[in-house]
């Protein structure tokens, strides 16, 4: 029997986190489906299409090896200038994070640049981002859900990348403690 491969965690977080991380894209820009990594198989699901008219601000996905309360590893939006198909690995330079509470549950969202996008890897923190872009995702996350049977999501508040840093070390302590060393499989 073949061994089973798991993006979640089999894949590194990459050698500079938690300044730059490897991420794995589940949802490209523009996108109106909710895709998602099946956690037992490894494989991209569609989980649903949005209800709303509303569509996805960034390039988004989950940092690999990494855990958090709402039991999901943590949330990445890559900020990129051409779109990323689902399942690619970006280096992702962090410069910030968007805190925000889903269902009376903290839900952080990690924001990034393509580390290797020149004309976007030149933003180190959230505060060089046009205003305009911080509040498109704002408003994405706190519309796409008002029309599924009336979920509730509130942005609290941006932060900058020292922030995601101690949120990104965190979500790494936290997989430690629940899934134990892996055997890792460098993603190169």
């Amino acid at each position: 029997m073949t061994p089973h491969f798991n993006p979640w965690h089999d894949v590194t977080r990459g050698d500079e986190t938690p300044k730059v991380v490897q991420s794995i894209i589940e949802i490209p820009k523009g996108s109106k489906g909710k895709y998602e990594l099946d956690k037992e198989s490894g494989l991209l699901k569609l989980d649903r299409v949005l209800f709303s008219a509303v569509h996805y601000p960034a390039a988004y996905g989950f940092i690999p090896q990494t855990y958090c309360d709402d039991k999901d590893p943590l949330d990445i939006l890559v900020l990129c200038s051409v779109d990323i198909v689902p399942m690619c690995l970006v280096e992702a330079k962090v410069i910030g994070v968007m805190q925000m509470v889903d269902q009376d549950e903290e839900d952080d969202k990690i924001i990034a640049v393509a580390a290797h996008d020149i004309s976007v890897n030149h933003y180190n923190d959230i505060s060089d981002l046009p205003p305009h872009t911080l509040l498109e995702m704002q408003r994405f996350f706190e519309d796409y859900k008002a029309l599924e049977h009336n979920k509730h999501v509130v942005v609290e508040r941006f932060m900058g990348r020292e922030d995601a840093y101690r949120i990104i070390n965190d979500s790494i302590t936290l997989y430690e403690e629940t899934f134990g060393e892996k055997k890792l499989v460098k993603a190169e």
